[in-house]
């Protein structure tokens, strides 16, 4: 079994090899996007969690970026969305990084 951090990083690296999300693209990314895409999963993975029905159409209204397509948003277990959240907020991460280092 794989640990957390291992599924993330998988994860950022299938974003990276079979969406294209390079740098670059994330870079244009500039206006929270990746952040609210997290978010979106965040919240999902809390409604499994709980046990709730998710509620896709909503989860697109209120928390997927308005300028991705809402057919990106594919909710699908607990552990899955968490991975993609963690994945999504490592490349925000690192697309703060390139415009200020902080280490």
């Amino acid at each position: 079994m794989k640990t957390g951090i291992e599924l993330i990083s998988k994860e950022r690296q299938r974003q990276i090899d079979k969406e294209g999300w390079t740098a670059e693209n994330d870079d244009a990314n500039s206006n929270q996007e990746m952040t609210y895409a997290a978010k979106a999963y965040l919240e999902t993975a809390v409604m499994f969690g709980l046990g709730q029905k998710v509620d896709v159409k909503y989860i697109r209204h209120f928390f997927w970026p308005a300028s991705w397509n809402p057919s990106w948003c594919k909710p699908t277990n607990q552990v899955r969305d968490l991975t993609k959240a963690g994945a999504l907020i490592a490349a925000e991460i690192d697309r703060l990084n390139r415009i200020v280092p902080t280490e």
